[in-house]
């Protein structure tokens, strides 16, 4: 049996949000939100100190590459459907 890994990243773009405070707010409830529906592994992993800006990066372990790309695309769409959040560029790298 062999383990894939999907690693995705998604830059996105905060344009209502004026302070650090308000950005990890919208970003707490973001994470939260896919935390609950799925189990997967999620956290800003760049631009933490920039309040317009971020990078959140998502593990997700399975042995089925069609599974990973199915729970791919609904965090993507959880992602997009964020009203405060605006997704620039998303990857997604099997291992």
């Amino acid at each position: 049996m062999a383990m894939i890994i999907a690693a995705g990243t998604f830059e996105l773009h905060f344009p209502e949000v004026h302070t650090l405070k308000e950005k990890r707010q919208v970003l707490r409830c973001l994470l939260d939100r896919v935390r609950a529906k799925f189990s997967v592994s999620i956290a800003e992993v760049e631009y933490n100190d920039l309040w317009q800006r971020s990078v959140i990066g998502v593990a997700i372990v399975s042995n089925d590459r069609t599974h990973l790309e199915q729970m791919g695309s609904k965090i993507e769409e959880i992602i997009q459907s964020h009203d405060q959040a605006t997704m620039i560029n998303r990857e997604w790298e099997f291992l």
